[in-house]
């Protein structure tokens, strides 16, 4: 499924230890960027500007530049600075800016739903990017892969449920929490985006797929529940930066990490991805029939165990 860099000097165990550090550093950083209003602004508004000097002038041969790329890392950070906005600006949280949320996320679905199908139509039986980066091997699993990332997008409900989380002694964050978007639907765009790391990043998704996928999971399962879109922005933004700036990290060196191109592995990663999210429309289908309830315009799971423990954490 992957291949390490053996012939650099990687071994099993190192390659491990580094993706365990990117994993840390991807969770404790979105901790201090969400429990602090400073710190937040600091990491989404101050630090993307300085990098975004140092990527266009001094850094400008060695950076990512195509267009995928440079939409990503400011995507994901317009993503962070809403959600900083709606969480901590007085009137942040009127209806109208509660649409930002699944817009941005849409936005980010459906970029990597275009880059998967243009995969799959210029790089079938293989090929370098234009960028002259990195390998890919188009086929049918791009095409896989596009339709479920469509139906991840139809899947996104309840957003005018979004609330701020309320200040405890533990947690003083005021996350930014979507009581409807719950463990079904995260763990179907995980893999999602896994196969799509797999398929149009096969250099990248070790780290981009793997750990930068894991990281907000964990945290929205644990200590910072019902907020897993907020900490993906804020993983994303921060992974994104730094790629942006320490390209050679993931493309060059001992630590560099490949797919294996296995077209085995490509199939069946986008269709697990497939099977997740066909799955999860059929429930949301199920659950409009059932309740009566429009999903893009109220709620759609408030019966459910896990949406009530999320709202009751609410303001």
């Amino acid at each position: 499924m992957f291949t390490f860099n053996y012939e650099a000097g990687a071994s099993f165990a190192s390659v491990w230890f580094v993706w365990i550090a990117v994993f840390l550093s991807l969770f404790l950083l979105n901790e201090i960027s969400r429990r602090s209003k400073i710190c937040g602004f600091i990491c989404f508004v101050i630090l993307p500007t300085v990098l975004s000097v140092l990527w266009f002038t001094v850094l400008k041969d060695k950076t990512y530049t195509d267009w995928f790329h440079l939409a990503k890392v400011y995507s994901s950070t317009a993503g962070c600075i809403g959600f900083w906005c709606i969480r901590y600006l007085k009137g942040g949280r009127r209806k109208i800016f509660l649409a930002f949320p699944p817009l941005i996320l849409a936005i980010n679905i459906l970029e990597a739903v275009i880059r998967d199908i243009e995969i799959g139509l210029k790089y079938t039986g293989g090929g370098i990017l234009t960028d002259g980066n990195m390998y890919v091997l188009g086929g049918s699993w791009n095409y896989m892969n596009a339709l479920a990332g469509i139906l991840n997008i139809i899947t996104i409900s309840g957003w005018v449920g979004i609330c701020i989380r309320k200040k405890t002694a533990k947690d003083k964050s005021q996350d930014m929490l979507w009581p409807d978007m719950l463990w079904f639907w995260i763990l179907a765009y995980d893999l999602w985006n896994f196969a799509y790391t797999y398929n149009c990043l096969p250099g990248h998704s070790w780290y981009c797929g793997f750990a930068l996928l894991l990281a907000p999971t964990l945290c929205a399962f644990t200590v910072g529940k019902g907020a897993w879109l907020q900490h993906r922005a804020h993983t994303l933004a921060l992974w994104c930066m730094f790629a942006q700036t320490f390209p050679s990290f993931i493309d060059e060196g001992k630590f560099a990490v490949a797919s294996s191109y296995s077209e085995s592995w490509l199939f069946i990663i986008s269709l697990l991805a497939l099977i997740a999210n066909v799955a999860v429309t059929i429930y949301m289908l199920y659950k409009i029939k059932k309740t009566k309830r429009n999903p893009y315009l109220e709620e759609l799971y408030v019966d459910l165990k896990q949406y009530k423990e999320i709202k009751s954490m609410s303001i």
